[in-house]
């Protein structure tokens, strides 16, 4: 397999409002798309060890990566579940550009909630769906 980084949000790191939120842990992957592999570990959670140093899965409401594409530099992450950030400031969608930044490759990430919806689909642009704009 091959190892592959993964951020989650540390908890300890949130309520002190120390940035980064975010830490990473490593994974071994045998998937050729390391992209999605990522996302895939991401939404698996933490270990029970990671859980118990502060490392939490931030899901605002969704439970897993439905299709990843990743076309001209843009990443389109179109997630299932239900959307539940209930107005927070930071969400999954941080998680989510955290996770996909480390790769060259994509210059740009689009979230898409359940309903294939983001806010600026046509753009260049990083962009979220409205139930995460804070």
């Amino acid at each position: 397999g091959q190892e592959i980084t993964v951020y989650f949000m540390d908890e300890n790191r949130f309520v002190a409002a120390t940035d980064p939120y975010e830490v990473a842990v490593t994974r071994t992957t045998t998937s050729d798309n390391l992209p999605l592999a990522v996302l895939e570990a991401y939404f698996a959670g933490p270990t029970s060890e990671e859980y118990d140093q502060g490392l939490r899965l931030l899901s605002s409401g969704f439970s897993h990566v439905r299709v990843l594409t990743i076309e001209n530099g843009i990443a389109r992450v179109y997630l299932g579940g239900v959307c539940a950030n209930n107005g927070a400031a930071y969400s999954v969608a941080n998680l989510i550009m955290k996770n996909l930044e480390q790769f060259p490759e994509i210059s740009a990430v689009k979230i898409y909630d359940e309903n294939d919806s983001t806010l600026d689909p046509d753009s260049a642009n990083s962009s979220l769906p409205y139930c995460l704009e804070p």
